[in-house]
C-alpha cells in the first residue's frame, strides 16, 4: 500500500541541489509511490541531503488502479538522473528502493507483464477477497499471515487475475511486488524483503516463510514455489547494477543494491522509530503504525500484522481515504488550500454537529469497498467552515480508530506520536490530530521519510559489504542522521475530543 502519496515537496520532474560535495560516499534512497518516484542522494556518514529528483507516475482512479511497470522504471531513471546531475556520480556507492505495498506484478517467462500492475488501491478484487476469507476464516488468515486479506492484498489480485483474465494468468511465470520489479531492473535478480512480502497475503511474519498452501486456494494446480522471489533479510546486500541499469544511470557496475522494502517500512526506518512510537501518515490514503518486538494477529482484520525492515514487526492500520477527501471538499467549496486551512481553523471542534464519514472511494478499514462518503448533521444554515472542519475531523477520527485497534491488538503506544505525509504540512491537520488525540504530536523536520529510510538501508548495505554489523550500524546511523526530530504541537486541553469522536462513531455506524 502505499502509504498515501505525501504530495510534492517540490514540483514534479524537478531537481534540487543542496551542496557541492567532494569525495563523499553517497547513497540513493528511492521512494516509488502511487503518484510519483522521489530520489534522494544522501551522505553516508551524516545523512545530509545533497540532491533530490522527482518524476511522475501515470494517474489512476480507483476502483480500477493500474500502471505499467515500465512506467516506474522510466520515472525512476528520469528522477535519478535529475538528482545525479548535481553530484559526482563516482561517489555513489549504493541504492535502495522502497515502494508502494501490495501491488501485483505478474510476469511471463520472458519477464514481460501479462497484465498491467494492479495497485494497492485497486478494489476490483473485493469479491475474491471475500471468497478467500470465507475459505479459511478470518482467524485462520490472521494466524497464518498476521492479516485478514482485503482487496489491497496481492493474493486477492491474483485470484482476480485468474477469474477475469485466465489466459494471462496461465502465462504468468513469476510474481513481484512493485519494489521487487524495480530491483529486478537494477540487478537482474528476483528478490524481495520481509517487510514488503508481509503485505502479500502469502508470507508469514511469524515463521518467515512463503505460504504456498494459501496460494493453492487461488490455484491448486500451479507450482507456486517457482513463481516466488527469494526473501532477503534487512541487512543483506542484494547485488550490483546490471549493464543496462549502470548505463541508464551513468553509474559504475559495482554500485550495490540493498534489499529494499515497502513504503511504510521505509518510512519507519527513516523516522528512527523505537518500540512504542506511533506514526500517523496522511497522504492519498492514511496509515497508523508502530514498531513492535513481537508479531501481531488480529482476526477483526483492522490491524495488518506486517514485518518491518529492521528484523522486527510493523502492525499497521490503513484507511483508503485521507487527503483526497479534504481535496475534494476544497474543490466543492471552491477554495484553495490556504483558504481551506483558514476555514478549518476558524471553526470550533465538532463543526457544530456536522460530521463527515470519509469513505469517498470505498474503505479498507473498516472493510467496506463499496461504501461512499456521508455528511450528516447539515442544516439550512450550514457554513463552508463546518464542511471543511468536518472533513478534516472525519479523516482524523478514522485514523484514531486505527490507533485504538493497534492498542486492542496489544501494541504499545506510550512513546512519541509522529505525524507525516502531506497532512503534516497542514496547520489544520496538525491541530486536529493533536486535539482529538489529546497527545503532543511531533512533526519530523525531514519530508520524504520513505526515501530517507531507503537511503539509510542503502548506507547499511554498503557498510555491511565492507564487514560492518547491520544492527549496530542501524543504531549508529539513526543517531548520526538525527532521524525523527522536529516541531512538537501540543493539544488544547479545552477540546472535547471524546464528544467529537463519539459523534463520528455514531455517524459511521
Amino acid at each position: 500500500m502505499g502509504q498515501r502519496d505525501s504530495g510534492p515537496a517540490f514540483p514534479a520532474n524537478e531537481t534540487r541541489a543542496f551542496a557541492t560535495v567532494i569525495g563523499m560516499a553517497l547513497v540513493l534512497g528511492v521512494d516509488s509511490s502511487t503518484q510519483s518516484v522521489k530520489v534522494e542522494i544522501r551522505d553516508v556518514d551524516t545523512g545530509r541531503l545533497v540532491a533530490a529528483g522527482r518524476a511522475a507516475h501515470p494517474a489512476t482512479t480507483p476502483p480500477r488502479s493500474e500502471q505499467p511497470p515500465s512506467a516506474w522504471w522510466g520515472a525512476f531513471v528520469e528522477a535519478a538522473n535529475l538528482a545525479l546531475a548535481e553530484v559526482d556520480r563516482r561517489d555513489v556507492v549504493a541504492i535502495s528502493v522502497a515502494g508502494q505495498q501490495h501491488g501485483m506484478v505478474a510476469l511471463d517467462a520472458d519477464g514481460a507483464p501479462v497484465h498491467p500492475a494492479k495497485l494497492w488501491n485497486d478494489t476490483e478484487s473485493a469479491p475474491q477477497a471475500d471468497a478467500l476469507v470465507a475459505r479459511l476464516g478470518a482467524k485462520g488468515w490472521a494466524d497464518a499471515v498476521g492479516s485478514v486479506p482485503v482487496a489491497a492484498f496481492t493474493i486477492t489480485k491474483l485470484a482476480w487475475l485468474r477469474s477475469a483474465h485466465p489466459d494471462a494468468f496461465a502465462r504468468m511465470a513469476s510474481i513481484h511486488l512493485p519494489h521487487d520489479e524495480l530491483n529486478r531492473r537494477l540487478t537482474g535478480e528476483r528478490f524481495t524483503d520481509r517487510g514488503d512480502a508481509s503485505g502479500s497475503g502469502y508470507w508469514s511474519p511469524r515463521t518467515g516463510e512463503w505460504r504456498t498452501d494459501l496460494l493453492a486456494l487461488v490455484d491448486d494446480g500451479r507450482d507456486w514455489t517457482s513463481a516466488l522471489p527469494r526473501v532477503l533479510g534487512p541487512f543483506e546486500v542484494a547485488g550490483t547494477l546490471t549493464v543496462e541499469a549502470a548505463t541508464a544511470l551513468g553509474l559504475g557496475r559495482d554500485v550495490l543494491v540493498g534489499p529494499g522494502t515497502g513504503d511504510n517500512m521505509g518510512a519507519a526506518l527513516g523516522l528512527g522509530l523505537a518500540a512504542g512510537d506511533v506514526v500517523i501518515s496522511l497522504g492519498t490514503s492514511g496509515t497508523v503504525y508502530a514498531v513492535s518486538d513481537a508479531p501481531t494477529s488480529d482476526e477483526s482484520g483492522a490491524v495488518a500484522g506486517f514485518a518491518d525492515a529492521s528484523g522486527r514487526f510493523l502492525p499497521l492500520v490503513c484507511t483508503l481515504n485521507a487527503m483526497k477527501v479534504t481535496d475534494a471538499i476544497a474543490r466543492v467549496l471552491g477554495v484553495d488550500h490556504a483558504e481551506f486551512e483558514a476555514l478549518v481553523l476558524q471553526t470550533a471542534p465538532g463543526a457544530d454537529g456536522v460530521v463527515c464519514v470519509p469513505y469517498f472511494d470505498g474503505e479498507r478499514t473498516p472493510n467496506r469497498p463499496d461504501a461512499t462518503g456521508v455528511i450528516s448533521g447539515i442544516r439550512s444554515d450550514v457554513s463552508r467552515g463546518q464542511l471543511a472542519r468536518a472533513s478534516v475531523e472525519g479523516v482524523v477520527c478514522g485514523l484514531l480508530d486505527g490507533l485504538d485497534a493497534l492498542r486492542s491488538a496489544g501494541v504499545r503506544d506510550g512513546g512519541r506520536l509522529l505525524l507525516i505525509g502531506g497532512g503534516a504540512r497542514s496547520a489544520a491537520f496538525r491541530r486536529v490530530v493533536a486535539d482529538l488525540s489529546q497527545r503532543p504530536v511531533t512533526i519530523p523536520s525531514a519530508e520524504e521519510h520513505v526515501a530517507v529510510g531507503a537511503a539509510l538501508q542503502a548506507a547499511i548495505a554498503w557498510s555491511v559489504a565492507g564487514g560492518g554489523d547491520g544492527e549496530a550500524l542501524l543504531m549508529r546511523l539513526r543517531r548520526d542522521w538525527g532521524l525523527g526530530g522536529g516541531e512538537v504541537v501540543t493539544p488544547d486541553p479545552a477540546c472535547d475530543a471524546a464528544s467529537v469522536r463519539a459523534a463520528y462513531a455514531a455517524a459511521r455506524g
